[in-house]
């Protein structure tokens, strides 16, 4: 039996357990999957030096029995090493690109889920029901009460008045989101007029007078609950946050000529705490806090939807070929913005008759027996499917389109490049539809053999 020393630890080692030894590791797999489930560099550098020091240690072994060994031992412990050297480099490369591969896939889901959620606050903006539906659709927001009204409380890019009629409607549901929507406002140690100015300005009141009653209820009772003591109830906190918001009017609405003094304000609210009167000098500051500064209303200049199409990529007069049984051309405003194709009946209308996501389409230019210079939008390889879209009907419900192609004819041919150019750097492709669009083509390939 031939002895040989082992470089790691010094021993003596025979040569049937330094070729047991020599073996690939049976955890370097395990390594290899490490790296790729955690997707880190460092991990990826411990599999390199492991790999160096495993390759270090065999060439000891090989070069100490190379007067040992005859020609063709020699001849097959190198074939497998070389074998395996080549397989570990291919796996290291392979891993490598992986992790490459993973920083640029959460990217994408990253702006995927962006484009989603910029879709969803519009579709909000139009019918704040449609538009929660499709964000829980996207599960960009989970169907819950605190979620939505999370959602709303931080209001990005939503309509304010959305966000009111959605507050103020009966639906348990809406009902539950309101409450949730109130849990976020911290009202404590705040007067009531303090209070009332932050939970204002979170959302523009809705012009139905029970949907202002729902509202005002709510915030009584959060107020209530945010200071105990204050008033004797919420019918008192109710009560008063109406003739405040009241008062607010009175004071600053040009056309009110009889403004009402701190005297007639106090005498107004007597006897409506349980039959009791409130402090007046708790009815006198309410009073100045609203003669001094009146309420911020959000007049919703700058989160609606015309603040999308202030910055266009392209806008224009162009003929879209209705979707209905009878198939008629109609002359429509375009604006393409946001990975978004908008149409107007007139420039002048400040929300869209319809809306046309451009993820996953394609364009192509047609030929049309009745106009000239089209193109065509539609989904690549499924000609049958219809395309997610949404339209204003004329007695202003939001619905689904019925497009399976948007065909669109430009006035001349060099408007119809441009558009076509335009629309073609705008479109979005999510990757994951190419994966699966490219696995269902796989199975039919197969199938056919």
């Amino acid at each position: 039996m031939v002895v040989v020393s082992d470089p790691r630890t010094g021993a003596a080692a025979p040569r049937e357990d330094f070729l047991q030894t020599a073996a690939v590791p049976h955890n370097s797999r395990q390594e290899v999957e490490r790296v790729r489930l955690g997707g880190s560099e460092s991990c990826l550098q411990s599999v390199i030096s492991f790999w160096v020091t495993f390759f270090f240690e065999r060439s000891y072994y090989l070069n100490v029995l190379v007067g040992e060994m005859s020609l063709k031992h020699m001849t097959v412990v190198t074939s497998a090493v070389t074998k395996q050297r080549k397989r570990l480099k291919d796996e290291i490369a392979e891993v490598t690109n992986e992790i490459e591969n993973l920083g640029l896939t959460e990217e994408r889901k990253s702006m995927q889920r962006n484009r989603q959620m910029a879709i969803g606050r519009k579709k909000f903006n139009m019918d704040p029901k449609k538009g929660i539906h499709f964000l829980i659709d996207s599960s960009l927001l989970k169907n819950t009460s605190g979620d939505i009204g999370k959602f709303l409380y931080k209001g990005e890019g939503l309509n304010k008045t959305a966000i009111g009629d959605y507050l103020g409607e009966r639906d348990d549901f809406n009902i539950e989101v309101l409450h949730a929507f109130l849990e976020l406002h911290e009202f404590t140690d705040l007067n009531l007029v303090q209070a009332l100015r932050q939970f204002l300005w979170s959302f523009r009141l809705p012009g139905e007078a029970q949907k202002i009653d729902r509202m005002m209820e709510a915030f009584a009772q959060r107020y209530c609950r945010c200071n105990p003591g204050v008033f004797q109830s919420t019918d008192t906190c109710y009560v008063l946050s109406f003739a405040v918001i009241m008062l607010n009017t009175s004071l600053h609405n040009p056309n009110v000529k009889d403004k009402p003094s701190v005297q007639r304000f106090t005498a107004m609210n007597r006897g409506i705490n349980d039959g009791g009167d409130l402090p007046d000098e708790l009815l006198r500051n309410l009073y100045d806090s609203i003669k001094n500064e009146p309420f911020k209303i959000p007049e919703d200049d700058g989160n609606d939807l015309t603040h999308t199409f202030f910055n266009p990529d392209r806008e224009g007069w162009l003929l879209k070929l209705g979707g209905g049984r009878v198939k008629t051309w109609k002359r429509r405003w375009f604006i393409l913005t946001d990975n978004c194709l908008y149409y107007f009946e007139f420039t002048t209308d400040k929300e869209p008759r319809g809306i046309i996501p451009l993820e996953n389409l394609s364009i192509r230019e047609v030929e049309d027996s009745k106009k000239p210079n089209c193109f065509e939008l539609f989904i690549p390889d499924h000609k049958d499917q219809v395309i997610k879209a949404c339209k204003t009907e004329a007695d202003g419900r939001v619905v689904e389109g019925n497009h399976t192609f948007y065909r669109i004819s430009a006035p001349t041919a060099e408007e119809k490049d441009e558009w076509i150019n335009s629309i073609k750097a705008a479109i979005s492709k999510d990757p994951f539809y190419e994966m699966l669009a490219s696995r269902k083509k796989r199975v039919s390939s197969l199938k056919g053999l």
